[in-house]
């Protein structure tokens, strides 16, 4: 099977004239969310004992959501680590859709963690339990830090859409230990134990508009969707405009790996002969315009045209 794995490699090469993007992720640094999972899963048992000793669902619920965190940040270093490897003779496309995937569970385990805060913060509303304000307060400042450094840490890789959805996690949970750290001081200074719940829900209302920007990325990526900065529509007047050309039918553009568009498609042109030169005129638009450098196309000619 090695063999031939190894021997699949040609038919994956990009040879001059081709594409220049490869067709796994470069540029990812793992130390990043490496760093990212140890410091959220160190403190999430931290705050999680504290949380129960405490009766605090403030503090809970930022502790469940710093574990929610450490899997997605899990979650999310597999996938990068996935995307780095090339393609191969199963996947000749490669691994790039792995973050994405990521992003998409990661998302949607977002919901379930905001689902079941909600559903604890309205119980707490008819029946209040006792708070100890002070514990809170202080466990809530070191997570608030915490969050702070894990947030710092992955804002530096902006190019991934499956670190964005790990960054809403622990953005999320920044906003949780601010929650918790009011709770803590409201309960301490009035003994008002609504502020728990109350803040609880507001906090999860927050989320759920970052986690709903990233599920619909990462879904839109996953059904190979038009990327949003290229309109469908113009691309394919503007190759109907390149001179030679006919018309253009079967025309797709998608997002192989994240920010690398491709685009396939078919072309009626009046001259096989011309065909090298309209093809280079073809790819140079694409480039310059839409930053589309991976593309393949069919001439045909209008005596080609199905039926005929």
């Amino acid at each position: 099977m090695k063999t031939r794995d190894a021997s699949s490699s040609h038919l994956h090469a990009h040879r001059a004239g081709d594409a220049s993007h490869h067709h796994f992720t470069e540029g990812r640094r793992q130390s990043i969310l490496g760093w990212a999972v140890l410091l959220t899963l160190g403190f999430a048992l931290v705050e999680a004992l504290a949380g129960f000793w405490s009766n605090s669902l403030a503090l809970l619920s930022d502790a469940g959501h710093m574990v929610t965190d450490a899997s997605a940040l899990g979650l999310a270093l597999l996938a990068q680590i996935i995307a780095k490897r090339p393609p191969s003779a199963k996947h000749s496309f490669g691994f790039g859709r792995a973050e994405a995937l990521a992003a998409f569970i990661n998302a949607l385990a977002m919901l379930a963690v905001v689902g079941w805060i909600a559903f604890e913060a309205i119980q707490r509303f008819s029946k209040p339990v006792q708070v100890k304000g002070e514990a809170v307060f202080a466990v809530a400042l070191v997570g608030l830090a915490i969050n702070v450094v894990v947030a710092w840490v992955l804002s530096h890789d902006r190019n991934s859409v499956n670190t964005k959805a790990a960054l809403v996690h622990v953005l999320g949970d920044l906003l949780g230990s601010v929650a918790a750290l009011a709770a803590g001081a409201v309960i301490y200074f009035t003994g008002w134990l609504q502020i728990d719940p109350l803040l609880s829900l507001l906090v999860s209302a927050l989320i759920l508009k970052s986690t709903f920007s990233v599920l619909r990325e990462s879904y839109h990526f996953l059904m190979e969707g038009v990327p949003h900065h290229i309109d469908y529509l113009q691309v394919g007047e503007d190759l109907a405009a390149v001179s030679g050309v006919l018309s253009v039918h079967d025309l797709h553009v998608w997002e192989m790996t994240p920010g690398q568009p491709a685009l396939i498609g078919h072309v009626e042109i009046t001259r096989m002969d011309d065909w090298p030169d309209t093809l280079r005129a073809i790819k140079t638009m694409l480039l310059e315009k839409y930053g589309i450098d991976h593309v393949t196309l069919q001439a045909e000619l209008p005596s080609m045209a199905e039926g005929d």
